[in-house]
């Protein structure tokens, strides 16, 4: 549950836009801070990437607020206590197949679809097939896993004190202990249930095991921090981001001593978790990132959105967006395509625009059913909600 680009425009910060004339390098989008960005210069032999560097998007280090949307349920009580290719996924033998359960629905196996936009005739596509493969992957070692979250499965209620400075960067460190123990009383079953009603029954965590994957799923160090101690945890419901839309789901709400700030972890056993390759800020991987889609299980038609031009490609600076997808019978890739304006500029023409909600529509091979959708760059889930 990240701020990202898109959070960022749809709550008024926006995104500057910073694109290249043709001649002039370009300089990755940037996902930090209030947006991405992308820069215009006229070309000049002008090197407009030497400010601007693609940030590391593979932390899982941005703890975001969820308002305080959730139910306690239950306290927990004190105790003492070498990425896979496409290719590879085409000679999967038949056994290992009818042993895979896809989230994408019984019968599942990861292999490609038809169609000629299935060729992976350049890097994008190549991307494309990658995150197809991992997917594929994930879904096996998740041992039959019905839910895909999306976005951090840590978030926080309420905002860091001033004299407590350094807990944001100890939590996104996983410096979180129980010093006087929690309970590893596993609680009795529960549900995940979407905003339509549909419910799936999962396994919950204890208070100690959903600490400790909280403490796993750290990303990043800070050798200056110190820990942050856990007083009290309490079972909860709260609303949480899935690959099928918002959904509430278990949790554990953790007090920490000396703030007023809760921590939160999603406390369901097993789901469906990607791993994204390593972000090479040298060598990024391409494509447009899409922040969410729309879609029904029973048709073929997506829509995604994405940070782009506000205009279209009729204007300076502007640009038209094309979509299609690269499928598996698990999972959806979209890649978005630009289509920059094309007109001429004056040799002292530039243009630095504030990003916009754009959106591009693509037909699937089959309907996209219970498959989830991928964005291009790392293959991670995104949204996907009913029109």
């Amino acid at each position: 549950m990240n701020h990202d680009a898109l959070s960022a425009v749809a709550e008024g910060g926006g995104c500057c836009v910073v694109r290249p004339l043709p001649g002039a390098r370009q300089a990755e989008p940037s996902l930090a801070g209030s947006g991405c960005c992308w820069r215009r210069e006229v070309a000049s032999g002008v090197d407009i990437g030497a400010d601007y560097s693609a940030p590391d998007l593979t932390s899982g280090c941005r703890v975001r607020s969820n308002g305080g949307r959730m139910t306690p349920t239950r306290r927990g009580r004190s105790g003492r206590t070498s990425i896979l290719r496409a290719v590879f996924l085409l000679a999967i033998p038949a056994l290992a197949v009818a042993c895979a359960t896809p989230a994408g629905g019984p019968g599942g196996s990861g292999l490609l679809l038809t169609g000629a936009s299935q060729q992976p005739v350049d890097r994008l596509h190549q991307q494309a097939h990658d995150a197809l493969a991992r997917w594929a992957d994930a879904v096996r070692r998740s041992g039959g896993a019905s839910i895909t979250f999306v976005g951090d499965l840590t978030g926080q209620i309420g905002e860091w004190e001033a004299n407590n400075g350094q807990n944001k960067a100890a939590l996104y460190a996983g410096m979180v202990e129980a010093p006087h123990g929690l309970s590893k009383d596993q609680p009795s079953g529960d549900k995940v249930k979407w905003l339509d009603g549909s419910t799936v029954d999962v396994s919950v965590l204890s208070a100690a095991d959903t600490l400790a994957a909280l403490v796993a799923s750290a990303q990043s160090k800070c050798d200056d921090c110190q820990s942050l101690e856990v007083t009290d945890a309490q079972q909860a419901t709260g609303l949480v981001d899935t690959s099928r839309g918002p959904a509430n789901a278990p949790i554990w709400v953790y007090s920490i001593a000396g703030t007023s700030v809760k921590v939160t972890r999603v406390a369901v056993d097993k789901s469906v978790t990607v791993d994204p390759p390593p972000w090479n800020a040298n060598d990024p991987p391409q494509g447009v990132r899409i922040d969410k889609a729309t879609g029904a299980p029973g048709s073929k038609k997506l829509t995604v959105s994405f940070v782009g031009a506000p205009d279209g490609a009729e204007k300076k600076c502007g640009a038209d967006y094309t979509a299609e997808a690269v499928e598996s019978d698990l999972a959806v890739v979209v890649i978005v395509v630009e289509h920059p304006y094309s007109g001429p500029y004056a040799s002292n023409e530039g243009c630095d625009l504030v990003g916009a909600l754009r959106s591009a529509k693509v037909t699937l091979e089959a309907p996209l059913g219970n498959r989830v959708v991928l964005e291009v760059q790392q293959g991670l889930p995104v949204v996907v909600t009913a029109p």
